[in-house]
């Protein structure tokens, strides 16, 4: 317990870098863009039309309001691709700097993870249209989208630092997580309903696979104004939490042999 307090005052003290270092990466990814932070809604929205055009004339799923569907899919899982994979490269990338000067080297993979959460707050804002455009009621079970959210993000966090660290090793850790992320996308439903699968597929979805967990809690608030599931809530806030156990128990295991490799 003591040396979890050490790492969280630690943290605590070097959250004015985390805040620079978050706000940098935001202002790079939009820097020389005309429209700047407005792509952030137009990018989610032009890609859940594009889906939505191209999955509703090839599959024929009855679903309500399937563009509300494909949009809560589309953002959760975008923001799970984008935070881990560029948490991935979250040591490797600042070897200059940690080289240099002692930082908690693990501020930069929480950076990578925390400014793609503030990127998907932002294209929230495309999801909030495709709700008034197919009439979705805001009520007061909106107010448990944040704890979805913090789930899902405890979750990134924890694979990111076990991916960034694993990275530090073996760089073909990149190009194998791509081929896991785009399977893991076509086992998730985002575009098509669990019970269009074999019965044995959707118990297996349903038991192992944590993105259909998040993504199935944020439905059922927003588009079937129902509270979570409780059995989901618990099991989706256990593997949050052993996830990113273990991803810090790697990253703290490994992160002094750093310097060696990077």
């Amino acid at each position: 317990m003591g040396i979890w307090k050490q790492r969280l005052t630690t943290f605590w003290n070097y959250r004015d870098l985390l805040a620079e270092l978050v706000s940098r990466d935001i202002k790079l990814k939009y820097r020389r863009s005309f429209l700047g932070y407005v792509w952030s809604i137009l990018n989610p929205l032009m890609t859940m039309v594009v889906m939505y055009l191209v999955f509703s004339n090839m599959f024929r799923f009855d679903i309500v309001n399937y563009p509300v569907y494909l949009i809560i899919g589309q953002t959760l899982y975008g923001f799970l691709t984008e935070s881990t994979t560029q948490a991935i490269f979250s040591i490797t990338g600042n070897a200059a700097l940690l080289k240099k000067t002692y930082v908690p080297k693990y501020v930069f993979t929480a950076a990578k993870v925390t400014s793609s959460l503030v990127n998907m707050v932002f294209s929230l804002g495309a999801m909030a249209l495709v709700l008034i455009f197919c009439r979705i009621r805001f009520t007061a079970l909106f107010f448990l989208l944040p704890f979805v959210l913090l789930q899902i993000y405890v979750f990134c966090l924890g694979m990111g630092m076990f991916l960034a660290q694993a990275a530090v090793f073996f760089r073909d850790v990149q190009y194998i997580y791509n081929v896991i992320t785009t399977a893991w996308m076509y086992l998730t439903p985002i575009f098509y309903p669990l019970s269009a699968l074999p019965e044995y597929l959707q118990k297996w979805i349903a038991t192992y696979n944590p993105m259909y967990c998040y993504i199935t809690q944020f439905r059922q608030i927003v588009l079937y104004e129902q509270f979570p599931d409780p059995q989901s809530v618990i099991k989706g806030s256990l593997i949050a939490l052993a996830v990113f156990g273990i991803g810090a128990g790697c990253f703290a295991k490994t992160q002094d042999k750093f310097i060696l490799y990077i």
